[in-house]
């Protein structure tokens, strides 16, 4: 469903802030009309008075990641119901700047929203968005990355519903962190038993006495 692309619209909001390294990239005007991307309408709307009010959007929008990454399903739904109640959007069809072969309108759908300000907007089509991805695929393909201290949302688009990471970045750098674990382990095992070099010691100092 075509609209389930406005779910990156919440993946982005949630993403400015990394909450375990103590950072937050939404401190400007500029940032949030850069999370409406390029040539928008509703981006030239927002002012200071919506820093605040992003913030507390996307406080609520990571609730629904966290709760889905818990596998809370109920819990993730009720949370972005609560978002959908108070930024109400409208569906809508349209035509502009996509023509076909022949010069026609290729229809598609729109979401349309006519908000009292920036923050409303921007809520509104996060939250449809998400509501879409989630019906469609699943609240499980709803995730926060698990290469810590990371913890960036993401949404699943595998075949086999196996990502567990916001990037191949984050992916690559658990994958290492698992493999030099291993190694550790296995340096400390013992090379005739296979037990560890501690347990090893112990079974010598009860054998001698």
């Amino acid at each position: 469903m075509e609209l389930v692309y406005y779910s990156d619209y919440a993946v982005r909001l949630v993403n400015t802030e990394e909450p375990a390294r103590n950072k937050d990239s939404l401190t400007s005007v500029e940032a949030i009309r850069d999370l409406f991307g390029p040539g928008s309408q509703a981006a030239r709307r927002a002012s200071d008075a919506d820093l605040p009010r992003f913030r507390a959007v996307r406080g609520r929008l990571r609730a629904v990641f966290a709760a889905a990454d818990e596998g809370d399903e109920t819990r993730a739904v009720d949370l972005l119901n609560s978002l959908l109640l108070e930024f109400p959007i409208s569906p809508q069809i349209s035509g502009h700047d996509y023509r076909d072969e022949d010069g026609r309108p290729k229809w598609h759908m729109h979401l349309a929203e006519h908000p009292s300000n920036a923050t409303a907007g921007y809520a509104a089509i996060a939250s449809m968005g998400l509501a879409f991805h989630l019906t469609e695929y699943g609240v499980d393909r709803l995730g926060l990355c698990q290469a810590p201290p990371c913890r960036n949302a993401y949404l699943d688009t595998s075949t086999n519903r196996s990502r567990r990471y916001c990037s191949d970045r984050c992916a690559t750098r658990a994958n290492v962190a698992a493999y030099r674990a291993r190694k550790r382990l296995e340096g400390e095992r013992s090379p005739s038993t296979g037990r560890t070099a501690d347990t090893a010691q112990e079974a010598s100092a009860h054998s001698e006495r």
